[in-house]
């Protein structure tokens, strides 16, 4: 028995001991609250802006005319080739012009014979008149010698205006373009007799530089260009000069410039929109009649704006808001009244400070009342847009 005591009584030793170190082990180990989360902040990219009022609209061609035949008489020639590019008084189509010029030499004629019976009643006159002054012939003679020479005159007036007639007729026979532009396909043939009842339409012509815009503006976009024109002290005249950019479906950007050239007086009651129309030069012929366009005017710029990524703003039923990190690194959500995108980046109109920490990585560990940790990056420089 004494001899199994002994180790019974060391172990005791042991465990008592072993406690001992595992409280003191508990009491070193105390609890350490983890790190603050890390997240990535940036300041506002501050830079002009300007703010563009975009539309949707149509080009239309500044001048169409349909060429008709004003003379009757056979199609002799087509003059040009279908689709062809010409300038204001080419020869386009010749209408059977040998009568019509027989008719100018026939009124000349005429004109030529109303002339010389004018010169000569117009002497006979002039002889009667002396005559009575010297009381050498009557009065009567002298009475109808005015009459005559007054009847000549009336003749040789109309002579005239048959002649001008007769030309103006000679002159449709040739039908010219009248302006520079587009013809399109013929729609009669050589040989065709036309002009018989009405004016026969033989082709069509268009010009192509420059077009027509045509577009519509909602009635709060029209409420406010006027209430920054008036404040700006802008006149109606100085808005029909405003500059507008389009492109088209298959481009990039808006790589056409023209300036604004009409507005409607009234706003479409129906609609609530007003009509505008554009004047774009277009001397490659690139934008046809009937294009659909996307159509930006620029009504305002900025000077110093802010903007961040599109990406930092969040929101909820009370509207846009970013998260911001204070002096003391602790998150704020803050509301903005946020503007246009411009160039990939978001504009911001009110609610922010230039020298604001915006949250632009990390937002789910950015809750706001809480610390974080807050790591500086600068905004990706973006072009403004173009």
């Amino acid at each position: 028995m004494p001899a199994t005591s002994v180790p019974r009584t060391g172990s005791i030793a042991l465990l008592i001991s072993s406690a001992a170190l595992l409280l003191v082990g508990c009491e070193q180990n105390s609890y350490q609250p983890p790190p603050p989360p890390k997240v990535e902040v940036a300041q506002p990219v501050q830079r002009a802006v300007t703010r563009y009022l975009e539309a949707t609209g149509n080009t239309a061609p500044v001048k169409s005319v349909d060429l008709v035949a004003r003379v009757q008489g056979f199609l002799q020639s087509i003059d040009y080739k279908d689709g062809d590019t010409i300038k204001e008084g080419t020869t386009l189509f010749t209408i059977e012009p040998e009568t019509y010029k027989l008719k100018l030499d026939q009124a000349q004629a005429a004109e030529a014979g109303a002339q010389a019976s004018f010169k000569q009643a117009e002497a006979d006159y002039k002889r009667q008149a002396d005559l009575v002054a010297r009381q050498a012939a009557s009065q009567v003679a002298l009475d109808n010698s005015i009459s005559a020479r007054d009847n000549a005159q009336a003749n040789l007036q109309q002579a005239q205006v048959n002649t001008k007639i007769a030309k103006v007729n000679f002159g449709y026979t040739k039908v010219t373009a009248p302006f520079d532009g587009v013809v399109s396909a013929h729609q009669v043939s050589v040989g065709e007799l036309v002009g018989v009842a009405s004016p026969t339409q033989l082709a069509t012509i268009v010009a192509l530089d420059p077009v027509y815009v045509n577009f519509t503006v909602n009635e709060q976009d029209v409420l406010r260009i006027r209430a920054e024109a008036r404040r700006r002290g802008m006149t109606s005249s100085d808005l029909q000069q405003f500059p507008i950019e389009l492109g088209l479906q298959t481009e990039n950007g808006y790589p056409h410039q023209g300036k604004l050239d009409y507005a409607a007086p009234t706003v479409n009651a129906s609609t609530g929109t007003l009509a505008v129309r554009g004047l774009v030069p277009n001397p490659d012929h690139v934008l046809l009649p009937g294009y659909f366009v996307r159509i930006r005017v620029p009504v305002d710029r900025t000077e110093a704006a802010l903007l961040v990524p599109d990406t930092a703003l969040g929101s909820d039923q009370s509207g846009r808001y970013v998260l911001v990190v204070n002096g003391d690194n602790v998150v704020e959500q803050r509301k903005v009244k946020v503007g246009p995108l411009d160039g990939g980046l978001r504009v911001i109109d009110g609610g922010l400070k230039a020298d604001d920490r915006v949250v632009v990585a990390g937002l789910l560990r950015a809750i706001p009342g809480q610390k974080v940790d807050p790591q500086l990056k600068a905004i990706e420089p973006v072009s403004a847009s173009k």
